[in-house]
């Protein structure tokens, strides 16, 4: 393969993106699997420790804060998945078109994506805001929270502008493997963040603002510290220097782009938002055991999320490495990625699963704040939800796979499946029919998040015989090597 051809319509890549391009395409899969994800499993890992701030920030408020907030999260990615969707199927194609070695056409994808993200979160924004309060109701937000979540919500979503652009940002630098500029542009809006909100906790204890204030500017921060990286990405995609410039002119709204854009793009978005909405669902669910049992919920993915989140980075990589390799017409090299990928990643969720059940305790009662009830909530969750990561780690490396060879059907399906058939189902039945009480929420937990990495290894299975038998490759031949380079 050869990756050292010339960009074409004049496009010149510097010699940096010629050498990452190179080794994205030629060099040894496992040292190129560490360059291109640390940066994004470093990010990933950091902003769960700032999640984790974030919640003991809102802890300081009050349970009744962590569940408006716990509650409100979802709804807010509920709404993302737009954005979302838009960038995972931008970034899969501009990472094909990247591989192929087409940079006129990924200059012109990522100027299309660009626009299409601003026009379609304006839609957004002009929906949501006037009916945010009947939204809340119709979700079944608990009566105590409603008044001041209904405004935490509006100002909330008002930030949707911002994410979308920098999402689609984000995904165009992932799509060419520059995952460092996503660090260190992610660093800045979780550090602006935490500073941000710190500083109304400051503001609160010091009787300056109530706490109902306090909490409203949460949501302000978010607004304030991803507006700061909004402008870095629009000085960044129009400047002179970056070969990829947008610029309306170039923007193309042909079918040849729209429909595979489409059939990539909304897979994802229906698979996030409908996960989302049934997170509400669960959300709700929970709330009838009291408002405090959301909270201790959202407490206890967090913490889940210190053995998942590291998977998830390389997840992302994956996906940019395999979707690069295909542009370039090398199936094995693709195919090689994800296997070394899901080995890795199970042996990193062992680690961190292992770390966390020797400091669970200290950092459920760092969370608890001294509320022995909430504390005893929270580990009758994580108690169970904990034992998943590995099989999450699988499922995850799986879905690094499919949204590799853009199969996002495939991948919606699982998800979906994972929420609407493993984990509702069991959780009503659990505290239907049984009086188990807060731990059923952590069994329904697990057992979702289990099946589903048992799901996923199947599908995987089934996907690669598929796809070599179709390519004419030796089916049984899964390109494990005796060692790794």
């Amino acid at each position: 393969m050869d990756s050292e051809k010339e960009a074409q319509g004049g496009i010149v890549l510097g010699e940096k993106e010629k050498k990452r391009r190179k080794m994205i395409l030629e060099g040894a899969e496992v040292p190129t699997i560490f360059v291109i994800a640390l940066p994004l499993v470093f990010y990933n890992s950091l902003h769960q420790v700032f999640q984790l701030v974030d919640t003991l920030i809102a802890a300081n408020m009050g349970a009744g804060v962590v569940s408006t907030v716990s509650f409100i999260s979802q709804i807010e990615t509920m709404l993302f998945a737009v954005g979302s969707g838009l960038s995972v199927g931008g970034s899969i194609l501009i990472s094909r078109s990247y591989g192929s070695g087409d940079m006129e056409k990924v200059r012109e994808q990522i100027s299309t994506l660009f626009f299409s993200a601003i026009a379609i979160a304006a839609a957004i924004l002009l929906v949501a805001l006037p009916f945010a309060r009947p939204f809340l109701v119709l979700l079944r937000m608990p009566e105590e929270l409603l008044g001041q979540g209904t405004i935490y919500f509006m100002i909330a979503i008002t930030a949707i502008l911002f994410q979308f652009v920098n999402t689609i940002y984000l995904a165009t630098e992932k799509s060419r493997g520059n995952t460092k500029t996503i660090m260190w542009c992610n660093i800045l809006v979780m550090v602006a963040k935490t500073v941000l909100n710190a500083l109304a906790i400051r503001l609160m204890k010091s009787g300056i603002v109530t706490a109902d204030t306090a909490m409203l500017l949460l949501p302000v921060a978010t607004m304030v510290a991803q507006a700061s990286l909004t402008s870095i990405a629009v000085l960044n995609l129009t400047s002179r220097k970056n070969p990829f410039r947008i610029s309306a002119r170039c923007c193309s709204f042909r079918k040849t782009f729209l429909l595979p854009l489409a059939t990539i793009s909304i897979p994802v978005f229906l698979e996030k938002f409908i996960f989302a909405f049934g997170k509400v669902i669960v959300n709700s669910m929970c709330a009838g055991m009291g408002t405090t049992v959301v909270g201790a919920l959202g407490v206890s993915n967090r913490l889940g999320g210190f053995s998942t989140n590291p998977p998830a980075g390389f997840q992302e990589a994956e996906t940019s490495l395999i979707s690069q390799n295909l542009g370039n017409k090398n199936l094995s090299r693709a195919l090689g990625i994800f296997y070394r990928t899901l080995v890795i990643n199970i042996g990193i969720a062992s680690l961190f699963f292992a770390a966390m059940l020797v400091f669970k305790d200290s950092i459920i009662l760092m969370f608890a704040r001294g509320d022995a009830s909430f504390a005893r909530e929270i580990d009758a969750i994580y108690t169970y939800e904990c034992w998943d990561s590995v099989l999450v780690s699988i499922n995850a490396s799986v879905m690094g796979l499919l949204y590799g060879f853009g199969k996002t059907r495939i991948s919606m399906v699982i998800n979906l499946v994972r929420l609407f058939v493993y984990r509702i189902p069991p959780l009503f039945l659990l505290l239907r029919f049984t009086d188990i009480g807060i731990p059923a929420v952590g069994i329904a937990m697990l057992v979702s998040n289990g099946l589903v990495g048992i799901t996923s290894g199947i599908v995987a299975i089934w996907f690669i015989r598929k796809t070599k038998r179709e390519n004419n490759k030796p089916v049984l031949n899964l390109n494990f090597p005796s060692r790794l380079p």
